[in-house]
């Protein structure tokens, strides 16, 4: 969500490149909220439990699992070629902690408007954005420490904290309220109702100091070919534990996969992971494609990517004007009447929600593109937020 372009130590094509994947992790966002509309007259409770759902539905939901991590890791990479430009941790401190906070009172604000049409709904939920707050304020307390003290800590936080699943609070114990923010999802009760922690924040402090310690790869003279070749390296890696920390079907993710009546179902059990939060299997299967994607877009001409970019250029202006627009259209279709059966707008199966996203988005490019011109143009520091 840091905008770094423009930062003079960094060449142009690594910020595209930047920009480009941040683009597409978000446009699988759309798809994953297109379902959220448009899909819940025949949704389950759970969209990835293999008994209960279509194996076309699991894959759409399952597309959508690249975007949280990936975009956590890309925010602490970011944040990095921030202070690379400004050449001070306290201005990268100091910009994380406001935007963070800022982040935060957009979540429980537009944001969860813009799902429940209610300032005050029973429930508030507090999902990506507030779980993107949280994790930007703490890096901007870890980032004081040493490089190799924090990927220390990143890969503990992001490898190791499923060996705290089995602390379980009640919501009447000490510290409940914390642990549900940190690590147990659950629901803190509020003077007019409760706000449900859908998004655990531990794991991502660790996927954000993980992005902000892959900065140094993006300095001042670096080859970019031997940069792309530690990307490569690293995602290969990534993958390859996964495979291993799930092939051994201990420790990892707390639901073991579990052999099907066929291949294709013994596959789809392998690939359905722990999210909420996010499991070491979760983020070493979602991470390594990530980085394997960025060092590819780092080889490919910007004009195939310059598209893209447009979405990432200005993130959080389309996350909000995606949400307001799937809300609108929604409710103007509900409005006219052209609900259907379940008394919902439906698409009438899973492969229908991608060509919906992908009109949606087209509708949105020009407003992305107009938002993305306006902060080159513009000196107001404001705009980055966007």
């Amino acid at each position: 969500m840091v905008a770094p372009s423009g930062a003079a130590p960094v060449p142009r094509s690594r910020i595209g490149a930047i920009d480009a994947l941040r683009g597409l992790v978000m446009l699988l966002m759309l798809v994953d909220h297109v379902r959220e509309f448009f899909y819940l007259h025949a949704q389950v409770s759970d969209p990835v439990n293999l008994a209960a759902t279509p194996p076309d539905l699991f894959l759409t939901r399952a597309a959508s699992h690249l975007c949280a991590p990936v975009f956590l890791l890309l925010t602490g990479l970011s944040a990095s070629l921030y202070g690379q430009k400004h050449g001070s941790r306290v201005a990268t401190s100091a910009f994380l902690i406001k935007r963070g906070l800022f982040l935060i009172v957009l979540e429980v604000t537009l944001v969860n408007l813009a799902w429940t049409l209610n300032p005050l709904p029973p429930i508030l939920y507090l999902q990506v954005i507030w779980a993107i707050g949280l994790s930007m304020v703490a890096l901007g307390l870890l980032l004081w420490l040493p490089r190799p003290v924090l990927i220390g800590v990143a890969l503990a936080i992001m490898l190791g904290h499923n060996a705290l699943d089995g602390i379980v609070l009640a919501p009447d114990q000490p510290g409940y309220a914390l642990w549900a923010v940190l690590h147990q999802r659950g629901m803190i009760p509020l003077p007019w109702g409760a706000a449900r922690t859908s998004y655990p924040v531990l794991p991502w402090i660790g996927v954000i100091a993980a992005g902000y310690a892959l900065g140094p790869l993006y300095a001042s003279g670096i080859d970019p070919a031997r940069r792309r070749r530690r990307l490569v390296t690293l995602g290969l890696a990534s993958l390859t534990a996964f495979l291993i920390l799930r092939g051994l079907n201990g420790y990892g993710d707390p639901h073991p996969w579990q052999a099907g009546k066929d291949g294709i179902a013994s596959a789809l059990s392998f690939i359905n992971l722990t999210k909420y939060p996010p499991s070491a299997d979760f983020l070493l299967a979602t991470l390594g494609p990530g980085l394997l994607l960025l060092a590819l877009f780092e080889r490919l001409p910007d004009r195939r990517l310059r598209w893209l970019a447009v979405f990432g250029g200005a993130p959080l202006f389309f996350y909000l004007a995606h949400l307001w627009a799937l809300r609108l259209v929604y409710d103007g279709l509900t409005a006219l009447d052209l609900a259907g059966p379940s008394g919902r707008i439906e698409a009438g199966a899973p492969w229908q929600i991608w060509p919906i996203a992908a009109a949606f988005a087209l509708a949105l490019y020009p407003a992305c593109l107009w938002m993305v011109r306006l902060k080159r143009r513009s000196a107001w520091p404001g705009l980055s937020y966007l």
